[in-house]
């Protein structure tokens, strides 16, 4: 093992060259100013190809946000609302699958729902949301409820972990975002959403799911209050999980957006620089090796700077997402939503090939003569 002040650029080179597993006190070092970012980037995009190759992912995807009021006061959350708060909001079982219905028409593949913890809502509510819009449109994959959602469920309920995924799983339940992990030191964790699921409890909701099939992503909320130590601590703790269930397909970094956030109130914080969101995308690529996937999420990132995240280790670029909401009240500015073309030549012009791909990593073959209707091909990692 390198001792700490051995620690160089070139010495970690080797280690990424060799397929070798970086440590914490290497991951720390690559956040230093003085450490060139163009060279971390080759490092990652490095790794980047020998996983990926030359491609580059997207998805035709719909944002499902069923509700915003929410039980938490997680205070670098913008879209929650309280009970009676006039933002607030609830929609019903026809909204609901009327957004169904448009995700189908407009050719999408997934319906990524998430939303706030209502106090009036039981778990059939969360269930029934699920179960009719898999009776109505099957082909289309919910991915849905986040660890924070899944562990207030288990409040409800009284029931496990286990029990909770097999009801959702049963009523069409595909795979789980890896939203509400923020990050996973206490010191932060305890700072911005003390009351909701813990690290441990993330952790094991997640291995859970993996144990039953469920596939899940991974995330990270960086450029608030952390620093360096505390977002390689969660790089880590992910890698740990991961080594032992096997599941997560993409890991996720989310840049804080401040606006309209009490955090950012309290603290006087600004969103994170375009150079700290593709450091932290190499230092990503490059802790996480056994993650297949790292997503340069474009509705954060804005436009520019996830199309250059595809040469600092990002391979995918998520997809349309249409009515995204959580992020936009936070002060994103990017687009509602981007047509399959723009995508396509946003990820063209990175010099990187566009490959759709479903919300579990297999190819989708559309047919040409109409859009929405499409099939599901072989596997991505299959070449």
């Amino acid at each position: 093992m390198i001792r700490a002040d051995k620690i160089t650029l070139d010495t970690i080179g080797k280690k990424v060259e060799n397929g070798e597993r970086l440590n914490l006190d290497e991951g720390v070092y690559l956040y230093n100013d003085d450490v060139p970012l163009n060279e971390v980037a080759e490092l990652a995009n490095m790794v980047r190809e020998r996983k990926n190759g030359n491609f580059a992912y997207y998805n035709i995807n719909t944002h499902l946000n069923p509700t915003n009021i929410c039980v938490y006061r997680c205070n670098f959350c913008a879209f929650r609302a309280d009970l009676r708060d006039p933002r607030g909001y609830v929609m019903s079982d026809e909204q609901i699958l009327a957004r169904g219905q448009e995700a189908v028409d407009n050719g999408c593949t997934e319906m990524h729902i998430v939303g706030g913890l209502h106090h009036q809502k039981k778990f059939d509510w969360y269930v029934n949301m699920v179960r009719i819009l898999h009776d109505a449109f099957p082909k289309l994959h919910l991915k849905a409820w986040t660890a924070v959602e899944i562990n207030w469920f288990e409040f409800l309920t009284k029931k496990s972990v286990r029990e909770v995924l097999q009801e959702l799983k049963d009523a069409g339940l595909g795979s789980m975002p890896g939203g509400g992990a923020e990050i996973f030191h206490r010191e932060v964790r305890d700072q911005i959403c003390e009351h909701k699921a813990d690290t441990g409890k993330w952790h094991e909701i997640h291995r859970t799911a993996h144990e039953m099939g469920i596939k899940t992503n991974a995330t990270m909320l960086y450029g608030h209050i952390e620093n360096a130590y505390h977002r390689i601590d969660h790089l880590i703790r992910l890698r740990e999980t991961q080594d032992v269930s096997g599941g997560f397909q993409t890991f996720i970094p989310l840049a804080f957006h401040p606006d309209n956030t009490e955090l950012a109130e309290l603290k006087k914080l600004k969103k994170p620089s375009g150079l700290m969101d593709l450091r932290t995308m190499a230092i990503s690529r490059l802790m996480l090796d056994n993650f297949q996937h790292i997503k340069a999420y474009w509705i954060m990132l804005g436009l520019g700077t996830a199309q250059t995240a595809l040469s600092y280790g990002a391979d995918d670029i998520d997809g349309t997402v249409r009515h995204e909401l959580i992020y936009h009240d936070a002060g994103a500015t990017t687009p509602e939503a981007m047509s399959v073309d723009d995508i396509r030549r946003l990820i063209e012009e990175a010099g990187r090939e566009p490959i759709e791909r479903d919300t579990v990593y297999n190819r989708v073959i559309r047919d040409p003569h109409n859009m929405s209707e499409w099939t599901t091909g072989e596997p991505v990692e299959a070449g």
